[in-house]
């Protein structure tokens, strides 16, 4: 949980590039490497069970986005290495630079994505976890809570769409364009809500199925 929780705090550093900088983000980036790196060998588990069981339909989808994000971050990790100009500078790597730019730009928000669906679709096992920590919480607690998520969710979907973020993940666009006025405030809290709107998507999208996935 505390990898989890670190994954999930660097991801935000590392969208926020406007904020942290080329150095920042490229230490913060082998550092994401290694946290996933790291998830990956504890739950190597998943990986030797994948030939067993029954494959329900959210079985599937959690498979699917598992094996997608995969691949996006080892994607992420190849070009951001190869775009290094600071923690990696010392390889002797000279071509491949125009592809490992596009593959970067698509895989950085792909990555985004995948890892905020994934999340949601362990969001019921996180809920679990403080329910045991804090007991029940009281019906208006939970409906409070439900009404905040429902306008994280909405605010993160309209920041989705005023970003046009399906252009970089599709490559419509091939740079992206950041907005260096904006406060780290409000370029983190943007992201935040955009990563609470997949969380919530996914998680309410499997929810009724979930008792039957493995």
């Amino acid at each position: 949980m505390l990898i989890d929780l670190a994954m999930t705090i660097v991801l935000i550093l590392l969208m926020a590039y406007q904020i942290t900088g080329d150095a920042l983000h490229e230490w913060l980036g082998a550092g994401m490497l290694l946290l996933f790196l790291a998830h990956n060998a504890l739950n190597i588990r998943w990986y030797r069970g994948l030939f067993k069981g029954k494959y329900t339909p959210v079985r599937i989808v959690r498979t699917v986005v598992n094996l997608a994000l995969l691949v996006s971050i080892l994607c992420l990790g190849y070009s951001g290495i190869v775009m290094s100009r600071h923690v990696f500078a010392f390889l002797p790597i000279s071509s491949g630079m125009a592809l490992a730019r596009v593959m970067h730009l698509a895989c950085s928000y792909w990555g985004f994505v995948l890892m905020s669906v994934h999340l949601g679709l362990h969001w019921g096992m996180i809920l679990g976890m403080f329910r045991k920590i804090g007991g029940r919480f009281p019906k208006s607690a939970v409906w409070i809570a439900r009404v905040c998520a429902i306008l994280i969710a909405g605010y993160g979907a309209f920041c989705f769409w005023r970003a046009d973020i399906l252009s970089y993940m599709f490559l419509r666009v091939e740079f992206a364009f950041l907005d260096y006025e904006k406060s780290a405030p409000a370029v983190f809290a943007e992201y935040l809500a955009m990563m609470g709107f997949w969380i919530f998507v996914s998680y309410y999208a499997v929810r009724p199925g979930r008792k039957g996935a493995r």
